[in-house]
């Protein structure tokens, strides 16, 4: 039996990167294109302008989600925002579902699944811990996921 299970994922939708280098770059060819003299704008402020946007596409470039699941239990890394680590006898249920549209990606809070993190597609590893709080973090690979969070739940018993 392996003996962790380890996932890496990043932000490849083609449409998403659309939106996320689409608007950076007609503001920036908006801001290389004005007329100075007519706007109230100088030449700084309309420079400094598609900054902005152009951070946010270099956030979504190193955004990532990694989980690491072993016999000790559960590492979320949602880089470069959140690490959270979950030992298995903080868990009482554990159980790979499909939660649907939960609003979005990246980090869904106050869903019917608790805390979400997600980056693409609607499988997860949803938990109920043992204090009443629930997370759910998605995964590509939703079978080998299940087998191996059952190996692990049957093994501890």
């Amino acid at each position: 039996m392996i003996n962790t299970f380890k996932e890496q994922q990043k932000f490849r939708q083609l449409w998403l990167w659309g939106l996320i280098l689409g608007i950076p770059l007609a503001i920036t060819i908006f801001s290389l294109t004005m007329d100075y003299g007519e706007q109230n704008l100088s030449h700084t402020e309309l420079s400094i302008a598609p900054i902005l946007p152009w951070l946010t596409v270099l956030l979504f470039y190193f955004l990532e989600l990694k989980t690491l699941i072993d016999k000790d239990g559960i590492v979320i890394q949602f880089f470069p925002f959140r690490k959270k680590k979950i030992n298995w006898d903080e868990v009482a249920t554990a159980e790979v579902l499909n939660y649907g549209f939960v609003g979005g990606f990246g980090i869904r809070m106050w869903t019917k699944y608790g805390t979400v993190y997600n980056v693409d597609g609607q499988m997860g590893l949803a938990l109920g811990l043992k204090n009443g709080k629930k997370i759910c973090i998605g995964t590509q690979r939703a079978e080998e996921l299940e087998r191996f969070v059952n190996n692990i739940l049957s093994s501890s018993v």
